[in-house]
């Protein structure tokens, strides 16, 4: 709103040209969703524990966190607060790509929501069940996939993906499209969810994304750097800067209250919400195969799980008797069972997440 309402004054005081910047308005908005977060934690955390919404811990995970049990959950109201306020503050409402980015955040944090109300209010064990879970994923990946095909802002680069390493390396996959927003869209909110298992973890790696997609919109959304490092210009993308920074100060802001001991859990609110908003982001930003690399943690966290399941049921039927590739899934738990601390894990996986950022990054203008 500040954006809408100040920036046309520029006319009668000159120094309000400022918010024409997207770097300003996206430092504003990071530094709004970091102060949002702050007040709004405590007062949720106490309001979560009032009427005793807490975390249900499965009987087969690890031991040491049967202590957890009964921590307030559904503290990804935090993060969507964080980010919806400072973007409507201070974002240009009127981009298609803050109103699409937008409209994926509060879709999947409306499945995880609705998940999180089913399993710690109404008490339903499995929450909600899980085809109906991926029906959601499946509607907000077809809405988003069908509104870029055809959509004339999109029309020269609707079904086009980039090539990382390469540049100018752009395909174009037809009908293919559609498919892999969907896969895309599921894919990140489902490991972003598996993801969230320990104490900081998934808000710490998504906050590494958050900033790294930041860059990445920004300079697809400048004629001159998109020209220099040789990527697909996209025109308006840049506004998802001030997206990207709100993403990752809300992420910040949840750790101040996630970091170990939790005070509070993310919840399917926030895990499967903020999960489909970086799947969202690939697709805007058309960098869907570079979330492979820059998201690996989670892709490799996913994997573990599918490999774990794949395995056991596969030795089951061939010799009658399960087996085990980790000592549990998801793959942080194996090292937990290890005997790793629980804070261990989750700096090391961050460090990882960081080099996985840096990596991806400078795939840009390689070959």
């Amino acid at each position: 709103m500040f954006y809408h309402l100040i920036y046309p004054l520029k006319d009668y005081f000159s120094p309000l040209n400022v918010f024409r910047y997207i770097t300003l308005r996206a430092a504003m908005a990071g530094v709004t969703s970091l102060l949002i977060s702050f007040i709004i934690g405590p007062w949720l955390i106490k309001k979560l524990k009032k009427h005793k919404i807490g975390e249900i811990i499965r009987t087969e995970g690890p031991e040491s966190h049967f202590s957890k049990k009964g921590t307030p959950t559904m503290g990804g109201l935090i993060i969507l607060a964080s980010i919806i306020i400072p973007i409507l503050l201070w974002a240009n409402l009127k981009n298609t790509y803050i109103q699409l980015i937008l409209f994926a955040t509060i879709w999947m944090s409306g499945v995880g929501f609705l998940d999180d109300y089913l399993k710690v209010v109404k008490k339903y064990q499995k929450g909600l069940i899980a085809k109906y879970k991926l029906a959601g994923q499946i509607t907000l990946g077809l809405l988003l996939g069908i509104y870029i095909i055809i959509s004339p802002e999109f029309q020269e680069i609707d079904s086009m993906i980039s090539i990382p390493f390469f540049k100018n390396a752009v395909f174009d996959i037809g009908i293919l499209y559609i498919p892999l927003v969907i896969l895309v869209l599921t894919g990140t909110s489902n490991a972003v969810n598996l993801t969230d298992g320990l104490d900081g973890l998934a808000a710490g790696l998504m906050g590494i994304v958050g900033v790294s997609f930041g860059l990445v919109s920004y300079v697809s959304g400048r004629v001159d750097f998109s020209n220099y490092l040789h990527i697909m210009y996209l025109e308006g993308a840049g506004e998802l800067s001030v997206y990207c920074l709100a993403f990752a100060f809300a992420m910040l802001g949840f750790l101040w209250f996630n970091s170990k001991p939790a005070e509070i859990f993310m919840g399917d609110t926030g895990a499967l919400g903020m999960g489909g908003a970086i799947g969202a982001l690939a697709i805007l930003l058309k960098k869907e195969i570079l979330l492979f690399s820059l998201g690996g943690v989670f892709v490799a966290e996913a994997l573990s799980v599918l490999i774990q399941v794949g395995y056991f049921r596969y030795t089951k039927k061939k010799y009658g008797e399960g087996k085990r590739v980790f000592k549990m899934a998801p793959l942080h738990h194996h090292y937990e069972v290890q005997g790793m601390p629980e804070s261990k894990i989750v700096i090391r996986f961050w460090i990882v997440g960081i080099l996985l950022a840096i990596i991806s990054l400078s795939t840009f203008k390689i070959l």
